[in-house]
């Protein structure tokens, strides 16, 4: 069980699609460790920012937890569209297998680089999707999920852009 919210019930993973409480986390340890905000000043917190950033936000959300083989326990809708998976096949699902194999070690250098700074930008990389179609994730910014107290519940990653590949 991981704890979301400060000193609130802890939830259970996965969480739901807009969760409020989660979205909170995504939102508050973005903006405090990447210095700037993820959505729209006039859903800075709430169900209502939760739901623009799974139904509405015009880039990928993506986040993982901590475990040894880190699994998706979060993808909001335009993540889904472009990987191809639902929901259900995208949540358990361990997040390596979202690059390639050839594209492991750029992807786990950027992690460590997010494990050692708490966030990292400006990485661009190949991803494979549910179809097994190769594209380009890019201006991706990757952060941890770190709440107030300074506990890490996982990463979370952003795509502004994405791109089919000529491989």
């Amino acid at each position: 069980m991981t704890s979301f919210d400060d000193g609130a019930m802890p939830m259970t993973l996965p969480v739901r699609p807009a969760d409020p409480a989660f979205g909170e986390l995504l939102l508050s340890s973005h903006l405090r460790l990447v210095g700037e905000p993820l959505c729209p000043a006039v859903w800075e917190t709430g169900r209502d920012a939760a739901r623009w950033l799974y139904e509405q936000a015009p880039f990928g959300l993506l986040a993982h937890d901590t475990s040894a083989d880190p699994r998706f326990v979060y993808a909001n809708s335009t993540a889904q569209n472009c990987f191809g998976y639902s929901w259900g096949e995208f949540v358990g699902l361990p997040s390596r297998l979202s690059a390639r194999p050839d594209g492991q070690e750029d992807r786990e250098a950027f992690v460590r680089a997010v494990t050692a700074h708490h966030y990292a930008t400006g990485y661009r990389g190949i991803r494979v999707g549910k179809s097994g179609r190769a594209f380009w994730i890019e201006d991706v910014t990757m952060w941890d999920l770190m709440d107030t107290e300074g506990r890490i519940h996982g990463q979370a990653a952003v795509f502004r852009s994405w791109s089919p590949t000529d491989i």
